[in-house]
């Protein structure tokens, strides 16, 4: 009986053992390599640039895939999105008058865009990083790694989709924003790099809350001048600001290293409540609409 449970025993821990190195195999297979830019990672140029450029080839896969995976949830976002850029399209040409599109204005509208321009994010994303290395500060090295993944992302995509549309812009002599026509109006480059970085930078630094105000509201102010600039359609924008914002969310969600951020301000907080009522102490959970207690 003995040799018996004991040879139960063994076939139990293979099997173990088997489901274990099943798991490890398809989990390779899924994604043989490290995500996450753990702060070693971030230090050294070399191992830096090796994951940078494997993470950015996932991404562009990922990104690519994302319209057949998505599930209900993200279908409903992505189906209003493409509503609205499909009814501004209807009024893009009027809507592209409805200013006065004088010199002065359209001078402004590009000198404000600038700050949704590459060269000007580029330096800012340096900017983190260099911050990071001098103060051996991890988190803001990673903003400055994720910040040139994102940006690296947003160009891939935009160009990819700028050469497949083909829209003419505003200010075009001719067939003014018509599509196949060789012209890169769709999606806007401005509106998808700015927002793709905004939504990185918001999601990296949620408290204070004044940091995602500022990084949304540069994101909208620069990327709504090119329309007063005359190089994009309001359709051309919301696209654009659309896929960078999904864009950065993602890139955050799938190479955060959690471990360097702080959020204790996630958890939920139990404390003792005396109910005078029924002579009870107990604990109590936060709701939404203040603190729930049970008695115990």
């Amino acid at each position: 009986m003995g040799d018996l449970d004991l040879g139960e025993a063994r076939q139990a821990t293979q099997k173990d053992k088997g489901e274990e190195t099943s798991e490890t195999q398809t989990s390779q297979k899924a994604d043989a390599r490290d995500r996450i830019y753990y702060p070693g990672d971030t230090e050294r140029i070399k191992p830096l640039m090796r994951k940078l450029i494997g993470n950015i080839v996932l991404d562009q896969k990922e990104i690519w895939a994302s319209p057949f995976r998505m599930d209900r949830q993200q279908a409903k976002w992505w189906l209003g999105f493409a509503v609205a850029t499909g009814a501004l399209m209807v009024t893009d040409t009027k809507a592209s008058n409805i200013f006065e599109n004088s010199s002065g204005q359209i001078a402004w509208g590009k000198n404000i865009s600038r700050l949704g321009a590459s060269y000007t994010l580029l330096p800012l994303i340096v900017g983190f990083y260099g911050y990071g290395v001098s103060r051996d500060n991890p988190k803001a090295r990673e903003v400055g790694v994720l910040g040139t993944e994102t940006l690296a992302d947003s160009l891939i995509v935009v160009q990819a989709l700028k050469a497949i549309a083909g829209r003419n812009r505003p200010d075009a002599p001719s067939d003014r924003s018509e599509f196949l026509e060789a012209g890169t109006s769709f999606p806007s480059g401005h509106a998808i790099a700015s927002w793709s970085l905004a939504s990185l930078i918001a999601h990296e630094y949620q408290r204070p809350k004044i940091v995602p105000v500022i990084a949304y509201g540069l994101a909208a102010l620069a990327s709504s001048a090119r329309f007063t600039a005359q190089k994009h359609y309001a359709s051309d924008i919301v696209a654009g600001g659309a896929m960078g914002w999904f864009m950065g969310r993602y890139v955050y969600q799938t190479h955060v290293n959690h471990a360097i951020h702080d959020h204790t301000w996630l958890k939920p907080q139990i404390v003792p409540v005396f109910q005078p009522a029924g002579g009870a102490l107990g604990p109590s959970r936060p709701t939404g609409s203040g603190i729930e207690s049970r008695s115990p």
